[in-house]
């Protein structure tokens, strides 16, 4: 039983699509907890190109930096599975908010859910910001 709860979105905005391969594997033959994370981050990344965005690092002039990760696992995960990773939002606030991603696997099974907590950034203040206006319309 997961002791992390993880509050979904009322909507997800997107779903990316991750083929895992035989090098994602830990020793215990299933995906690893490393890859999971390493599949939300693209997933992200996913996500902000298709609002527009080439970088996490220029969000209308502004970087994004994660603040804290979790994952609740549903399911194993093997190699050359197709997964769909839903993304959705959660806890806007003036700074950033929560990134949900949810993994689904090719026969419709949960996978599992995870949460990312993304802050604006500049870089080069070296401070968090607030969120862009126009990264908040393009939510909608």
């Amino acid at each position: 039983m997961s002791r992390i709860k993880i509050d979904e979105p009322s909507r997800y905005l997107f779903t990316a699509k991750i083929t895992t391969r035989i090098t994602d594997l830990n020793y215990g033959g299933h995906v690893g907890n490393d890859r999971i994370f390493a599949f939300m981050h693209d997933a992200r990344v996913q996500f902000l190109k298709s609002l527009g965005y080439e970088s996490e690092l220029n969000i209308e002039g502004l970087g994004n930096i994660q603040t804290d990760a979790a994952i609740s696992y549903k399911a194993e995960i093997f190699a050359h599975e197709d997964i769909l990773i839903k993304v959705g939002l959660t806890d806007l606030n003036k700074y950033g908010g929560d990134f949900i991603y949810k993994f689904t696997k090719s026969d419709g099974k949960l996978a599992a859910i995870g949460k990312t907590g993304i802050v604006f950034f500049d870089y080069q203040k070296r401070k968090i910001a607030n969120m862009p206006e126009s990264f908040i319309n393009k939510l909608e």
